[in-house]
């Protein structure tokens, strides 16, 4: 997902990889040397002989970048055509760096080119290893540009401008260097994965193995055995060692994610750990010493984890020296719309869409919507919409909200709505009998007693 971290160097490395590049050139043989120089460089080569056939490639396909010949039919090498098409691109798309070709090493050209908004200028022939180069260098200062545009809007690779996430940036600054165990807390969807990720990256153990373990989805059978490891023989399936998850996030980091839903025996057995820092594995009697950083995460508040008959308290104090709130969806306000356009542009180039801007309305619609599902449910909202409208502008229509979260809060707002549905269930069985008591109770299974005490608290 896209809430979490990635080191800048293998962002922009995975991006160039993922790269989709236009060549634009009349010779045929330069379209066919290009193509395959760097088809193991990058996802895509596009090749097009006709300049006039730009506009449409534009549209149909997300472009990183472009290389453009200067001259096509002219008889006259002035390079003018060239410089025509990079113009109607900049107008286009003028966020695609464009790379200008010629067979004319004329100086004059190369400064021109850089002028209407070239990023380089490449000479025929050239050098293979160098163009390359060149590519790479291109396509880095872009992804590096595109980075620099989100950390404004936030922290590294996660979006929000909100105060309620600048206040997570800062604990994360301030918490990652330290060893100190961390619980996260927030509603489903907020992104605790990606904040305990953040927390490792920025950690002095950013170089050695993190490791995700959900262990409220662990059976009490399997809770032993995928934490703590087992020997062979130590169970009927247990053919050969493993290792269990604490022994491999030795010197790194271990993210218990719903640690909230484990029960009391578990609880006991994972606290013998933290405060011996040492596990033996199943059907062993030896202990090993384990170095890990500690992070936890769960969806239930603070005041219920701390309910003695489901959580044991000397666990909470063990797990969180310092805990981070993630606010929900709704107390982010325009941060909304920065995620929107984020995965926006993530889904279009996914789905080798162009670009797709939200209109008016529909930002207007995802400004009113109320997210139980959090940021999970606008990145689904948001990938249905791309993948599913027809031009490149995602309006209210397109956007769809998760059935599976209202169908949640239906569930919510009838178990609020008891008492209403009491009231008018009693009034309206009174009013079947014309205010039979004794017919009314009857029929509702209460006695009259009961029921006289229904008609008085509802003062019917």
């Amino acid at each position: 997902m896209l809430y979490c971290i990635i080191a800048t160097t293998e962002l922009w490395l995975m991006q160039i990889k993922d790269a989709c590049i236009l060549i634009i050139d009349d010779d045929t043989d330069v379209l066919t040397a290009v193509r395959l120089l760097l088809k193991t460089e990058v996802k895509e080569v596009i090749v097009e002989k006709n300049p006039e056939n730009i506009p449409g490639l534009l549209s149909r396909h997300s472009i990183d970048m472009i290389l453009l010949d200067m001259n096509y039919k002219s008889s006259i090498n002035t390079g003018n055509e060239g410089f025509y098409w990079l113009k109607e691109i900049k107008k286009k798309k003028p966020d695609v760096p464009v790379i200008m070709i010629t067979a004319y090493g004329d100086i004059d050209l190369a400064v021109r080119s850089l002028k209407e908004g070239a990023i380089d200028f490449v000479v025929k022939p050239w050098h293979n290893e160098r163009l390359i180069d060149t590519i790479k260098a291109t396509l880095k200062e872009k992804v590096n540009a595109e980075i620099n545009i989100i950390t404004e809007n936030g922290f590294e690779g996660m979006i929000g401008q909100s105060a309620a996430m600048q206040d997570v940036f800062l604990k994360i600054r301030k918490l990652a260097p330290t060893d100190a165990n961390i619980l996260i807390l927030g509603e489903n969807g907020t992104g605790k994965d990606g904040i305990a990720r953040a927390i490792h990256n920025f950690s002095l153990r950013n170089k050695k193995p993190y490791i995700k373990v959900d262990v409220g989805a662990l059976t009490e059978t399997l809770f032993e055995s995928e934490l703590f490891g087992y020997k062979k023989g130590a169970f009927t399936d247990a053919r050969e060692d493993r290792l269990g998850r604490f022994e491999s996030a030795h010197e790194g980091t271990i993210f218990l994610d719903e640690i909230g839903n484990i029960s009391l025996q578990q609880q006991a057995k994972l606290l013998s750990v933290l405060q011996n820092r040492q596990v033996t594995k199943l059907g062993s009697s030896e202990a090993k010493l384990i170095d890990i950083r500690l992070i936890c995460a769960t969806n239930i508040p603070l005041q219920q984890l701390a309910d003695e008959t489901k959580f044991r308290k000397d666990l909470i104090y063990r797990i969180n020296t310092v805990e981070i709130t993630l606010p929900s969806l709704r107390q982010r306000g325009d941060d909304v719309f920065l995620l929107a356009e984020y995965f926006a542009g993530i889904y279009a180039k996914k789905y080798s869409k162009a670009a797709i801007q939200i209109d008016d309305k529909g930002k207007q619609k995802l400004g009113n919507y109320h997210y139980p599902g959090n940021v999970r449910e606008l990145q689904y909202a948001i990938e249905r919409a791309v993948i599913m409208v027809e031009a490149d502008i995602i309006s209210a229509d397109d956007i769809i909200f998760s059935p599976l979260e209202n169908v949640k809060e239906n569930r919510v707002n009838a178990d609020t709505n008891l008492s209403l549905m009491e009231k008018n269930t009693i009034q309206r069985v009174v009013e079947k009998h014309n205010g039979n008591i004794t017919r009314a109770a009857k029929e509702l299974g209460l006695t009259r007693t009961a029921l006289y005490r229904r008609l008085s608290k509802y003062d019917m």
